[in-house]
């Protein structure tokens, strides 16, 4: 082999093992970031019951199962209500019956319906529960929620069920006026309409995309657990059993891939349901924080739903905005977090 042959093929051989290289260096470079393999990461929870934000470690988050939390009563701000007083004959009635005479379904349209009875003993309105004894009840359907306002076919569907029942515990209902009633549930639907506020923030990767696992490690640091729908992590509130304060979220089918951690993720969306939460929790406050601190650790940016970065300016803008809402929803009687304004506003 002549001396040109020879530094033809070494050239050659350099060439190769330079593409070889940069290829790979390129490959790496793409590749999602990977979790560190020092710290765990919770592959599940439970949810809808969530977790005490008190009881959870951001390191190594543990999930508790708190007690499910009583539900709202019926309340005439926000429910038609109609009372059933028993008739003569039958001065009391077992819980047992009154739940065998419940409708099968709780709903008059798209709207909750529910029964009370007021309790003998403890004398104080629940749903009723086996071996209790009731004297009175009341029957209630829900003016308006997310879907809209009660109709004239939900409000008479609301008076067949409640009939119904009434019929078969020996009672007699006095139902309000569908008018006047409807009429409250479209003013209601306006105000709710008015002042449904549900945040939502995107960090965006700037250069490497990121690996399931890698997004939930950096999330669990700021608080984050990992909820029973694939993809989304909760930041729980304060008070065991209440909504969480932030969603985090990611694609629900990089999270189940076979391989998740070749699952490539640009994005993750940050949500907060203003109503549903306590302001005393601060949610948007924490929002803003996992946020950037967030895009700090994994190179990220903060950006609107379009795709247009958020300053900090414009965050304190948003933050100042919705201490106005609040006030309002307040003086409304229907503060963020109370029941009435959880099943208001859902």
């Amino acid at each position: 082999m002549s001396n040109l042959q020879i530094g033809l093929a070494v050239s050659g051989g350099a060439v190769l093992v330079a593409v070889i290289a940069y290829n790979t260096w390129t490959s790496r470079k793409n590749a999602p970031r990977q979790a560190a393999p020092d710290e765990p990461v919770e592959p599940g929870g439970l949810e809808p019951v969530e977790p005490s934000f008190a009881d959870t470690d951001p390191q190594t988050p543990q999930i508790t199962l708190p007690m499910p939390p009583k539900k709202p009563a019926l309340d005439a701000l926000i429910d038609v209500i109609a009372g059933l007083g028993l008739e003569p004959s039958t001065p009391v009635v077992s819980g047992d019956a009154a739940i065998a005479a419940l409708p099968a379904t709780r709903r008059a349209g798209t709207k909750p319906f529910a029964v009370e009875g007021f309790n003998v003993a403890s004398s104080q309105w629940e749903a009723p529960v086996a071996g209790q004894r009731y004297n009175s009840f009341q029957a209630g359907v829900q003016l308006a929620n997310r879907t809209g306002a009660l109709n004239e076919i939900e409000y008479s569907e609301f008076v067949v069920k409640t009939q119904a029942f009434a019929d078969a515990v020996g009672a007699t209902p006095d139902f309000p006026e569908m008018r006047d009633e409807v009429a409250r549930a479209r003013e209601l639907d306006q105000f709710a309409s008015d002042h449904d506020a549900q945040l939502g923030f995107t960090i965006r990767a700037r250069n490497a995309s990121w690996s399931p696992g890698y997004v939930q490690q950096n999330a669990a640091r700021l608080g984050f657990v990992a909820g029973t729908i694939p993809g989304r992590l909760v930041l729980t509130a304060s008070q065991e059993g209440m909504p969480p304060v932030l969603v985090l979220s990611f694609d629900s089918q990089a999270a189940l891939a076979e391989d998740p951690a070749q699952s490539a993720i640009r994005d993750v969306s940050l949500h907060l349901d203003v109503a549903q939460v306590d302001r005393n929790e601060k949610p948007f406050e924490r929002m803003r924080d996992a946020a950037f601190g967030l895009a700090q650790a994994m190179d990220g940016v903060v950006t609107d739903d379009n795709g247009h970065p958020l300053a900090q300016e414009t965050m304190d803008v948003i933050g100042s905005e919705l201490q106005t809402l609040y006030n309002t929803l307040e003086q409304r009687d229907l503060a963020a977090g109370s029941p009435v304004a959880r099943r208001l506003f859902s």
